[in-house]
């Protein structure tokens, strides 16, 4: 039944009242006195939070696992192995895939040869990984016919040189690669990215405290690519490498950083004999607790580490219970550089809970398929990171039988070594001019992913918006990701809290989910005649607002546009949305993120509740209901109207961007990897849709950009090229006359003019001037 308004005596005696029942709309009263903004993020916290502590129930979903005898549980698991491959970001070709070589290299002051033993020559090495990106690290090469051939990741604050046990750092027992060299094996020992943040910014704009492994994290996340995968590809090209000189089995064993990317490449690349994983194995549950660039989108909807692990069998695995890592944070910030690293720690779990999860191991895999141990010290007590009885786990599974013997002697003293700050430099610099590339060229990868799919020659609007719910659903469900719970009723909840001259104003609070409302204020205005329908404006806030900013107050970003758009005699809707609280919000999306959502995963879940209840009212012309938001709001304008359809219009103001450049750009001081907005990068976003993808799929419905020449979001070139995308296609679709963009002089605020011409245009044209029309004001 459509909700009604109070009109007359009846509906008086007869509709229950929410406040003072002379025009509100039908629902119960809102009694909730408290922070309606606080209450909404701790509800939205709590429903993830279930999500989170659901997801193991629910991955064997995702999995196809043939355990019979005989059966072919590798091949059954491929696709699982597929979509953790993607969720690592490994999509480019090695560059050593069909030309695999390991170049020894030195200077003067460094030689190529570092050491001779009667056991081993100790190298420093470089390798190709990708087009512009080099593996760089130690080589242990044997004397003889290797044993067993080894990749031996250290920590990511620690060198191989420490690991070689060449420098102070490592304890002699935990100097694994020089052990396992010492054993007749080869060893190459990579340098990871580190957790310093001396890289970590531009001479062109600031520098700052992001650690490392995170400042690539930002940047690649949102192209696609994760400095793990990165990691992982330099292990899988020394694997191409190791290959072709021996035919001795392989493995990878590593500590901390080094322990989770073993566990990912023996997991991703099945040439990989056997695998020791200390120090990284266990539930991570609290993935969001941990450093951003630990995050991964929708790891624990598919996976646990007993699910990694499974990709591991019927190969050998050890995971080794030792300390982890202790991470408190990113590196204070330091004079000169500027704040705005994510916060993270790592600590050690208990022995219990590492147990429990190898134990789910074995249910996975078939029975007796594998070789794997978990090894601890005594009975409870961590062990030391690369303990003989872990070294000797891993040896047996590459058929080594001999032992790791005594630690031998050090004798580096007085050695040459490489400067481990210019390899660190080198190594940061590759990956981020990677990763740049990737942004200065994904233009043309997203046209390949979209227009030339989408807009084929000749251009048909008919078969462009056939094309585009593929599209919708591409982004919702693999971009933003989504919630499949069902809606709950709306439930509205309701209580009068404006009475102007023009217009009324109600506070509306609607059920979502389970623990999720939405909440927001409808504006009424007072010349609604009975049976009469007009078109609605959604206008939403921007970051850290509520809906009153958009109402009262002429807040400098707003002007009170929403009142003065009800004063027109449109009636007005402003919704909050749950971007307020500074890192509540982000860790919310953190927390998303794990389970394969994200904010907008919510958002879009309340915004369609707001479209059914709306919908529903009486006075309500369903079939134009448009929306009209500022900053972040600008942001749901190119997210929510393009998904939900049921939104006739959008207006993007002080947003609109070239928005791969925003997110992950290192040398423009517009871009967000200079600030405090580690939320913003979504995973493959700018290697699918940037705004004007976004845009296309508002097709045919009105889209209009409102942008002021000094609003510091952006530079007017950058949103001028990335809306002329919009226009063209609309004009090319024959739809020109419904998107426009609007420069103003002005800066980060609503102007009010051309956007509000635009809504009248598209939402009272001429036609529908009939004597049931709102009176313009």
């Amino acid at each position: 039944m459509h909700t009604t308004f109070a009109g007359c005596v009846i509906l008086l005696l007869t509709v229950p009242c929410a406040a003072d029942c002379d025009s509100a709309p039908e629902g119960g009263r809102l009694e909730w006195q408290d922070d309606l903004a606080v209450r909404m993020m701790d509800g939205l916290h709590r429903f993830v939070e279930r999500k989170i502590d659901e997801s193991g129930e629910h991955r064997a979903r995702h999995w196809q696992r043939n355990l019979e005898p005989g059966g072919d549980y590798a091949t059954s698991v491929d696709p699982n192995r597929r979509r953790f491959e993607h969720m690592l970001g490994i999509i480019d070709r090695r560059a050593s895939h069909d030309k695999p070589r390991m170049e020894r290299f030195g200077d003067d002051e460094s030689p190529a040869l570092i050491d001779e033993t009667p056991a081993y020559r100790l190298y420093r090495v470089r390798w190709p990984v990708l087009e512009g990106v080099t593996g760089e690290g130690l080589l242990f090469e044997p004397h003889g016919e290797p044993a067993a051939q080894v990749v031996a990741l250290p920590d990511a604050d620690q060198t191989p040189e420490q690991l070689a046990g060449l420098v102070a750092g490592i304890s002699a027992e935990s100097q694994f690669a020089r052990r396992l060299a010492q054993s007749n094996c080869r060893v190459l020992v990579p340098a990871l990215i580190d957790r310093s943040d001396e890289w970590s910014g531009s001479d062109l704009v600031a520098y700052t405290n992001q650690p490392h492994r995170e400042w690539i994290f930002r940047q690649a996340w949102h192209m696609g690519r994760h400095v793990i995968g990165y990691e992982v590809q330099k292990v899988q090209a020394a694997v191409d490498w190791l290959r072709t000189g021996s035919r001795a089995k392989i493995g990878v064993a590593g500590w901390g950083e080094g322990g989770l990317v073993a566990l990912y490449a023996a997991a991703i690349d099945p040439r990989i004999d056997g695998c020791l994983a200390s120090g990284c194995f266990g539930p991570h549950e609290r993935i969001w607790e941990e450093p951003l660039y630990r995050n991964l989108f929708g790891y624990l909807r598919e996976f646990g580490d007993a699910e990694v692990a499974s990709l591991i069998a019927p190969r050998g695995l050890v995971v080794e219970y030792s300390h982890v890592p202790q991470v408190s944070g990113p590196p204070p910030v330091r004079a000169g550089r500027r704040g705005g690293a994510a916060p993270g720690k790592l600590s050690t779990p208990s022995l219990a809970t590492v147990e429990a999860e190898f134990a789910r191991v074995g249910p996975l895999v078939p029975p007796g398929s594998t070789s794997r141990v978990l090894i601890r010290r005594g009975e409870s007590e961590p062990a030391t990171p690369g303990s003989p009885a872990a070294l000797n786990a891993l040896l047996r599974m590459l058929s080594v039988a001999d032992p790791v013997g005594e630690v031998a002697p050090n004798t580096a003293a007085g050695l040459r070594l490489p400067a481990n700050a210019d390899r660190q430099r080198r190594q940061v610099k590759e990956l981020e001019e990677h990763v740049q590339r990737l942004v200065r060229g994904a233009d043309h990868v997203r046209d390949r992913f979209f227009l030339s799919q989408a807009a084929a020659e000749p251009k048909s609007p008919e078969k462009f918006s056939a094309a585009l719910p593929r599209f919708r659903r591409i982004l919702r469900e693999e971009v933003l990701g989504q919630f499949d719970d069902p809606l709950l009723k709306p439930n509205p909840r309701i209580r009068k809290i404006y009475d102007r001259e023009t217009w009324t104003g109600y506070e509306v609070v609607l059920d979502v989910f389970p623990d999720v409302f939405a909440w927001g204020v409808l504006l009424l205005p007072r010349d609604l005649a009975p049976g009469q329908k007009r078109p609605v404006v959604v206008c939403q806030h921007g970051r850290n607002g509520v809906p009153q900013d958009v109402i009262e107050g002429d807040k400098p970003a707003y002007h009170d546009f929403a009142a003065k758009l009800a004063e027109r005699g449109f009636i007005v809707f402003a919704p909050h949305n749950p971007y307020r609280g500074e890192d509540r919000y982000r860790f919310l999306s953190r927390k998303a993120n794990a389970v394969k959502a994200s904010l907008f995963s919510f958002i879009l879940a309340q915004h369609e509740q707001i479209l059914n209840w709306l919908g529903s009212l009486a006075p309500v012309d369903a079939g134009r209901i448009a929306f009209y938001g500022l900053s972040y709001g600008g942001e749901t304008a190119v997210r929510v109207p393009p998904l939900l359809e049921r939104y006739c219009l959008s207006i993007c103001s002080a947003d609109f961007n070239d928005w791969a450049r925003k997110v992950s750009s290192t040398d423009a001081r517009y871009s967000f990897m200079f600030t405090i907005e580690w939320e913003m990068p979504y995973f493959n976003f700018g290697s699918t849709f940037n705004y004007a993808e976004l845009a296309y799929l508002m097709f045919p419905r009105p889209f209009m950009v409102e942008r002021g020449h000094a609003d510091g979001v952006a530079p007017d070139e950058w949103v001028a090229s990335e809306y002329a995308k919009v226009r063209r296609l609309y004009d090319e679709l024959g739809a020109g006359d419904r998107t426009e963009i609007e420069f103003f002089n002005g800066g980060h605020t609503i102007n009010g003019q051309g956007t509000f011409r635009f809504l009248e245009k598209h939402l009272r044209p001429a036609d529908h001037a009939t004597s049931e029309s709102p009176r313009r004001r």
